[in-house]
């Protein structure tokens, strides 16, 4: 039996939904980009812990800021080892004392992790032996919902606090606006879809 064409009745009603996405497009695009964020105002803790992958800065000076505000006196500098053979937590701490930080409230945490489920792993001894039992996370805006989810499974008896750091690239609700925030968009989503079914 041959399928039924669409009828006219069904093609008006695929034209009204087109047009709503397109009319709304703003509304549930910006739902999308704000479901990455999950972060809350800085709390006091043991120590601030600064996820690796931001090239430019950001999440590092947000770290700084918060012990200069008095929430922590350390900082544990994620660092995989991925630049020309260098470990990213020995080019992020330079970075810092040029911007005026002291380097003493830095502590490199150098790793071979390659995604954030390996990072947290790798960063638990240390926080093991620094005995922290409340933590600053401090990663990019778009990385932060992500990020708690992975530290919530690999650091039990941990409280974190996640804090979001700025990036000029990605807004929640105006991602699309330019390409760099439209790939941030898309890897991300990917990234966590995903670490949700397990990949």
């Amino acid at each position: 039996m041959a399928p039924r064409p669409f009828s006219s009745l069904n093609l008006a009603l695929l034209a009204v939904f087109i047009l709503l996405v397109i009319l709304t497009h703003s509304v549930w695009m910006g739902w999308m980009g704000a479901f990455l964020v999950d972060s809350e105002r800085p709390s006091h803790a043991d120590v601030i812990v600064v996820l690796a992958g931001d090239p430019y800065g950001h999440r590092i000076l947000r770290a700084a800021e918060l012990v200069k505000q008095g929430y922590a006196t350390k900082v544990l500098v994620s660092g995989p080892g991925s630049v020309y053979d260098l470990h990213e937590c020995d080019l992020a701490i330079p970075f810092v004392v040029r911007h005026g930080y002291p380097a003493a409230w830095f502590l490199p945490v150098p790793h071979s992790a390659h995604s954030t489920q390996e990072e947290v792993r790798a960063i638990l001894p240390v926080l093991e032996k620094v005995h922290a039992h409340t933590v600053i996370a401090v990663t990019s805006d778009y990385h932060t919902r992500r990020a708690l989810r992975a530290m919530h499974a690999a650091w039990p008896g941990i409280q974190v606090h996640m804090v979001a750091a700025g990036d000029e690239f990605f807004s929640p609700y105006g991602w699309w606006h330019s390409r760099e925030g439209r790939k941030i968009f898309f890897l991300e989503w990917t990234k966590t879809f995903a670490s949700l079914v397990g990949l």
